[in-house]
């Protein structure tokens, strides 16, 4: 007959029942916190690309924001909205290439913010010029973190042809490059930056970005 087990005995062994359980629930939480955490975004690059575009066109048809006094205020609201969709030191790091591994990490956030301003100024003038064109989405194709969303900007008298390159990072879809009928922004870009820094040095091209964007202020401010 086997002797009844001490009363202490069995507490002590429920207790330490209850502490294992306890310790699996946590690691088991830890492990799904770290997992959903790790895991890649459900959402798609597509609707990434489709709901930047929609609060782009409308924020161009505010009525509120035709007249010609919120040139600026409509413009920084664009710069916002693209902004938060646009990988712009992904973009810096391209269109440098081999020139960007030298640069220190101050140097690599100057250039980020200046080539941002860059593509802001450059392009304000293009979106600004929006007419009513209409956006067809016309596939997707993904591979690993990289994704491409093809589109075509169509009126009554153009279709171009857009496509939208898009990288995965912590699990949202940034676009890194925009091909245009054809031509790629960052390779755009690449070739005449490369052509500055052969011909002249990297510190031309900085104090070039820099003199345009000191000189898009000025204009601002008359």
């Amino acid at each position: 007959m086997t002797p009844p087990v001490p009363h202490t005995t069995r507490r002590r062994s429920c207790l330490l029942r209850t502490v294992i359980s306890f310790l699996g629930l946590l690691i088991a939480q830890l492990f799904f916190i770290e997992y959903s955490a790790s895991s890649p975004s459900t959402e798609a690059p597509t609707e990434v690309v489709r709901a930047t575009l929609t609060e782009v066109f409308l924020i161009l048809e505010d009525p509120k924001l035709k007249d010609p006094a919120k040139i600026m205020p409509r413009r920084r609201l664009l710069e916002d909205v693209i902004a938060a969709r646009f990988d712009y030191a992904e973009m810096s790091k391209r269109a440098l290439a081999a020139h960007w591994t030298p640069l220190t990490n101050d140097q690599r956030a100057e250039f980020v913010d200046l080539f941002k301003a860059f593509l802001s100024d450059r392009y304000a003038g293009k979106i600004e010029g929006y007419s009513g064109e209409q956006v067809e989405y016309l596939s997707e194709r993904l591979e690993g973190q990289y994704a491409e969303v093809r589109t075509k900007l169509v009126s009554s008298k153009v279709e171009i042809p857009m496509n939208y390159r898009l990288i995965n990072k912590a699990g949202k879809w940034y676009a890194y490059d925009i091909i245009a009928d054809g031509v790629s922004l960052v390779k755009n870009y690449r070739s005449q930056f490369d052509k500055i820094i052969r011909s002249d040095s990297y510190e031309e091209l900085v104090i070039r970005l820099r003199n345009r964007a000191v000189s898009e202020e000025k204009k601002e401010k008359k």
